[in-house]
């Protein structure tokens, strides 16, 4: 596993961001960013669940389909998808299939699992596995536990907000 760098603490901060843009709209706290190998960034992602009413509606997986149409393979291939969470096997396994590069995630799959059971909430109707069991060649860094904290944190509001709401992890 590579460990993260500046550049790679940079665009996980703005996921944080962007996952608290998706909680101050009412939805669960998950945001990303698709950078290409240039260091540009190609997309920004946030948390749509809750207000689209669709609860495959995930950031990871609209993003890999935003790549698969306008990227080239190699292009894909070569990107790094950053992210607040890890993908759950929905969106690894729509990663895996658009073929997009490197992923880097601020905060894995047992953390919030074990957060949302602190909390109280109901486990994801999906087995949540990590993203290495559903794209097993894949390269992955994370998590990064300087970050964890602003994450949970997220998490932890959304959760204690006065309506329950569907869970994504």
């Amino acid at each position: 596993m590579r460990t993260v760098n500046e550049t790679d603490l940079e665009h996980l901060r703005r996921c944080i961001e962007l996952a608290a843009e998706a909680l101050a709209a009412g939805d669960e706290p998950f945001g990303l960013t698709l950078v290409a190998a240039d260091g540009s960034v190609l997309l920004e992602e946030r948390n749509r669940v809750v207000s689209s009413g669709d609860p495959t509606r995930h950031p990871e997986f609209e993003l890999a389909r935003w790549a698969a149409i306008h990227l080239t393979p190699r292009e894909r291939a070569e990107a790094t998808v950053y992210t607040s969470g890890e993908h759950c096997p929905m969106c690894a396994a729509a990663h895996g299939w658009a073929g997009l590069g490197r992923i880097v995630y601020a905060t894995g799959t047992e953390q919030l699992t074990g957060w949302l059971a602190e909390l109280g909430v109901s486990p994801s109707p999906v087995r949540p596995l990590p993203i290495r069991e559903i794209v097993p060649d894949l390269t992955v860094t994370g998590p990064v536990p300087e970050l964890a904290q602003q994450v949970r944190e997220l998490h932890r509001r959304f959760h204690d907000a006065p309506s329950q709401r569907i869970c994504h992890p």
